[in-house]
């Protein structure tokens, strides 16, 4: 005679066969979990990019003079600048108003006689203020090409170098200053909470909808065995998923991995099942397909791509907002994948990190049980 313990898990394994079998004759299951995640990654990796190169710059000189010749020359030579020599100012205001150009440098008509008066500035810079971030980035870019030029021209003339502090940055982690080391892992978050949310409660909705789920409430199925039956085949899509993602990040986009993998897929793991758990509870609650797709973009992709810090910095934003973002999984997924891909096994930002996924995971584990519970009553 068949033991309790062997029953319940003969029929976990029909469970789980029955969901396997699902997945691989549901297009559209595969094409979240595998097409999706790379449209994505190529998107995101290619066609975004928080680096400032190929800036458009008008350089006005109103008198010629071997000194100004060194200066545009200093911009010329810089990877960052495409330069454009003007002799009138109103010229290149009007590209600049335009949007032709991205800042001007003016230089006047007695630039070469004011070059030993170092307390006053020589150079004019104009910049389109309209892109705030874009125009902090060009201040930095020419105000670094100056100071390069103003050592090298008071050196040549055998001058003491009247700058009085000297910046020596050093970089860590990013050396290469790649904004797409630091999308690219981010990315990675949002494409696990797209298919760990969405998945479930498209595909779970969509039993509701045919009365499927109904009937394998009244089986003698019990409520774990019926939540661990639906999440295994979905958590081992996802991981699968993750793998593929990871791939594209190292041999695609050039992107280090500095941790280890098991940290790596560890941390996944845990994240993945609470963005399963979410997606199992929408759709216990909505019962519908368009109604939990809906839901699960509002509180799962959105919160994940705007309060996680994948791209915008969740110290800039409002405290109020500061506040919300603690209870988004996916700002401590993007936290440690950043931290593991750039920086390594740093168990001060880890840890912490895993603690707060594991609780969020917990929660929606317990209230989709909860939830469950009562349609089975």
């Amino acid at each position: 005679m068949m033991t309790q313990g062997a029953a319940r898990r003969l029929r976990l394994k029909g469970l789980v066969v029955k969901e396997t079998l699902q997945i691989l004759r549901d297009p559209s299951s595969l094409l979240i979990a595998f097409v999706l995640p790379v449209l994505l990654l190529l998107l995101f990796g290619y066609g975004v990019s928080l680096d400032a190169n190929h800036i458009r710059i008008a350089l006005v000189v109103e008198n010629p003079t071997p000194e100004a010749e060194r200066f545009i020359a200093s911009f010329a030579n810089s990877s960052y600048f495409e330069v454009d020599v003007m002799r009138h100012r109103a010229t290149a205001e009007e590209d600049l108003v335009a949007g032709r150009m991205d800042g001007v440098v003016v230089l006047r008509a007695d630039f070469a006689a004011r070059l030993g008066q170092w307390d006053m500035a020589p150079i004019q810079l104009l910049l389109d203020g309209t892109e705030a971030n874009t125009a902090h980035i060009v201040r930095g870019y020419a105000e670094g090409v100056w100071l390069a030029w103003a050592r090298q021209e008071a050196m040549s003339r055998g001058l003491p170098i009247a700058i009085p502090v000297v910046a020596e940055p050093r970089i860590w982690f990013n050396p290469e200053l790649r904004s797409r080391n630091f999308l690219v892992p981010g990315l990675i978050a949002i494409n696990m909470t797209l298919i760990g949310t969405l998945l479930t409660s498209l595909v779970v909705a969509r039993e509701w909808e045919r009365g499927t789920m109904e009937a394998l409430i009244s089986t003698q199925t019990g409520l774990p065995e019926l939540l661990a039956g639906k999440l295994i085949p979905y958590f081992v899509l996802g991981m699968t998923a993750m793998a593929l993602s990871v791939a594209m990040a190292v041999f695609q986009f050039g992107v280090p991995i500095r941790g280890s993998l098991m940290v790596l897929f560890g941390a996944s793991a845990i994240f993945l099942v609470g963005a399963l758990a979410m997606g199992l509870l929408i759709s216990t609650v909505t019962r519908n397909q368009f109604v939990a797709g809906q839901v699960a973009i509002v509180s799962g992709f959105l919160p994940a791509f705007m309060l996680s810090g994948f791209v915008f910095e969740i110290g800039s934003m409002p405290g109020w907002i500061q506040v919300l973002t603690h209870a988004v999984a996916a700002r401590y997924f993007v936290s440690t994948l950043q931290t593991v891909f750039l920086a390594g096994d740093i168990w001060s930002v880890i840890l912490p990190d895993l603690g707060a996924m594991t609780l969020i995971a917990l929660v929606f584990l317990a209230a989709t049980s909860v939830r469950t519970r009562k349609r089975l009553d």
